[in-house]
């Protein structure tokens, strides 16, 4: 299993995250590499940092276990968040980070069941403890519900024939495991199906099984009112539905009709609330996808909470 996960884009993260003295959140701290890079480079900034994955919390602990009293940790959810903030005082943020990837520590843990690439339970869950596994959640779900996650979550075609497949499979009791979940993907396909397929689909019951476009929501709402003004929000998306929505909220002016109907999002209400600091997101070079690959997907956007 690897041991190592490299942060994806750090340099370009701290040249928009950086903004002098205070409280910084780094809501997805993960292995805690952007967490470290920038309490190196910013000497007066404080940190709280949460993750909804108790084991990567841990770990990351321990990484930043040398900057004492400047480093807060909290397991929590997004929309955890305004309890966990509220909690500390509410001081108003100076930066926000929100790195909506996976570590290589989660996907190469076989036990975590997230991968086709190492045959496992097929779980899914970024928090092992809550939640029940996506093999079961498949033994309840309808057609229906089903197919707009694949469609949604993994702009995947025919995704109402693989929703019947999966749901099928899942009631005759041979869907528990990762590998045979990749061998029915390639079933569905006709043959063996492209890696591009296989993680549409794992990709897409991830989000679901861990409700991340529900807290994806929550906490682009809860925005606003936690950053001071000036404040910077960064973030990292992996995915074009997510990366999406963060640009229809913080833009304030949505480019597209949502996929499904979702509640009133604060951070829309007022087009002036934020200023567009990276138009047009920014991307890893290629020097880094190729030390990196799991980096090429990844899109940078960064805005500035105004006084609006």
């Amino acid at each position: 299993m690897s041991v190592r996960h490299e942060p994806v884009l750090v340099a370009e993260v701290l040249s928009y995250l950086r903004n002098g003295a205070g409280l910084y959140l780094d809501a997805t701290l993960g292995d805690g590499g952007h967490a470290d890079a920038l309490l190196r480079a910013e000497p007066d900034a404080r940190l709280l940092g949460t993750d909804r994955d108790p084991h990567a919390l841990a770990f990351a602990r321990t990484r930043l276990a040398p900057y004492g009293d400047r480093v807060t940790t909290a397991h929590a959810t997004f929309r955890e968040l305004p309890a966990v903030h509220a909690g500390l005082g509410g001081e108003p943020l100076a930066g926000v980070l929100l790195d909506l990837g996976l570590s290589s520590r989660q996907i190469d843990d076989p036990a975590r069941g997230i991968s086709w690439r190492n045959d496992g339970p097929l779980d899914l869950r970024m928090d092992p403890d809550h939640g029940v596994p996506v093999s079961e959640r498949l033994r309840t779900v309808d057609v229906a519900t089903l197919t707009r996650v694949l469609r949604e979550h993994g702009d995947l075609p025919s995704a109402g024939r693989l929703a019947r497949a999966m749901i099928a499979a899942a009631l005759d009791g041979v869907l528990d495991t990762t590998q045979a979940l990749a061998r029915l993907i390639d079933k569905a396909a006709g043959g063996h199906a492209h890696p591009r397929r296989q993680a549409q689909v794992f990709q897409a019951l991830r989000m679901w099984v861990n409700e991340e476009a529900e807290d994806l929501e929550a906490v682009l709402g809860w925005l606003p009112g936690a950053l001071r003004p000036g404040g910077v929000v960064v973030t990292l998306a992996y995915h074009s539905g997510e990366d999406r929505r963060i640009k229809q909220a913080l833009r304030g002016r949505p480019e597209t009709a949502p996929a499904r109907r979702l509640p009133p999002n604060p951070a829309e209400r007022s087009p002036g609330l934020w200023q567009e600091l990276a138009r047009g997101g920014v991307v890893p070079t290629e020097t880094e996808t190729t030390a990196n690959p799991r980096a090429r997907s990844a899109r940078l956007r960064a805005f500035r909470r105004t006084s609006a």
